[in-house]
């Protein structure tokens, strides 16, 4: 797991708590709730929050498929082709 990797699971971690919590008020304050909701709320975002980071993981595989070589070559051919369609 790459640094990046870590950042992007933590902050989605974080976001993910803080909306939970912000259901969970407006639940307790203005739209009130069996114990049921409360509970299928919860899994709600355990779910998402899952998929989301699955989802995340599958693109970063994509890209590190790649090697930093290949990418380096790949953009300076971008730079030139798109130089010689600008003559």
């Amino acid at each position: 797991m790459t640094k990046k990797d870590a950042f992007f699971t933590f902050g989605l971690t974080i976001m993910m708590g803080v909306l939970w919590v912000l259901g969970e008020v407006f639940m307790g304050l203005w739209y009130p709730v069996n114990a049921k909701g409360h509970i299928f709320w919860f899994a709600l975002i355990v779910v998402v929050t899952l998929a989301v980071s699955v989802w995340h993981s599958m693109l970063s595989d994509e890209s590190a498929r790649r090697s930093p070589r290949e990418e380096k070559y790949e953009r300076k051919t971008k730079k030139k082709r798109s130089s010689k369609e600008e003559e």
